[in-house]
This record gives structure tokens, sequence and C-alpha cells, in this order.
């Protein structure tokens, strides 16, 4: 069973994530500590950078994007030990290496469609055996917990 403050936190990642205006893929995410809001993020372009992502091609929108773990993080502006993030998809690992190089404890993430597996399998093993040596905590909430 999903407790409340779980639900709420992935509610508000879902939300955050609708701010993105990537037309493929919104990812939203909210870094936590002790059940109050520290921080939020949604992939996107920096500030500043020609809101194109509709027209350049993917290469481009790719090496533009930032993702929404790596915004909650930024925007933190804080030290972030013992905190959680709560994300609509499970981290790349780059943002992984982030979550691990701040002292984020705990990703909380949605159990994967298969369709996602079946496009980024690959990169979610690495990024949990990365969790798994550095010690970070991976809650798998069920896709059903909506």
């Amino acid at each position: 069973m999903v407790s409340k403050w779980a639900k709420r936190f992935f509610q508000m990642a879902e939300l955050v994530a609708s701010w993105s205006k990537d037309p493929s893929t919104q990812v939203g995410a909210v870094i936590t500590e002790s059940n109050r809001i520290v921080s939020l993020g949604f992939n996107g372009y920096p500030h500043g950078i020609s809101d194109s992502a509709e027209t350049d091609n993917r290469e481009m929108k790719l090496l533009k994007t930032l993702h929404a773990e790596e915004n909650a993080i930024l925007f933190a502006k804080r030290d972030l030990s013992g905190c959680e993030i709560w994300v609509t998809h499970f981290p790349c690992p780059n943002c992984a290496a982030k979550i691990i190089q701040t002292g984020i404890a705990t990703v909380h993430c949605p159990e994967q469609s298969e369709d996602f597996l079946s496009r980024w399998g690959d990169k979610i093993k690495v990024s949990e055996d990365m969790f798994s040596q550095a010690g970070v905590a991976v809650d798998w909430l069920p896709l059903n917990q909506n």
C-alpha cells in the first residue's frame, strides 16, 4: 500500500512533468525532506535558450535539454544529503550519478511500462547498479497506485 505522502509527492512530480514543453517525453522530479518539498524540476531547455524543442531535431534536443532531476538539484541550491527524490521516469545514468553525488538517499519511481523498458532497459540497469553500489535506496511504486 502506498502512503498518502508517497501518493502526494508522486502526483506532484506528474504535475511538474506537465510543465515541460517537450512534445514526446515529459518528466518531473520532486525533492523532499521529512515530508517537505525542497525543490522541483522538469525536463527542458536552460533559461534564455530559444525554446525550440518542437523544431529542433532529436540530436539537438538531447544536447540542449536539462533533465528533470538535474533541474531539481540545481534549483535546490542547498545540501541534499539524506533527501528523497520522486521522479516520473527512472533516472538515466548521468542523472543517477548526480543523485548519488548530492547525497540523496532514496529514489521513488513508478514501475516502468514494458514500452519504456524496451527503449531504456539497458540504461535503467546501469542506473540501478550505480544506486546499489552507492547505497541509494530505490522504491518502485506500483503502476496502479493513483
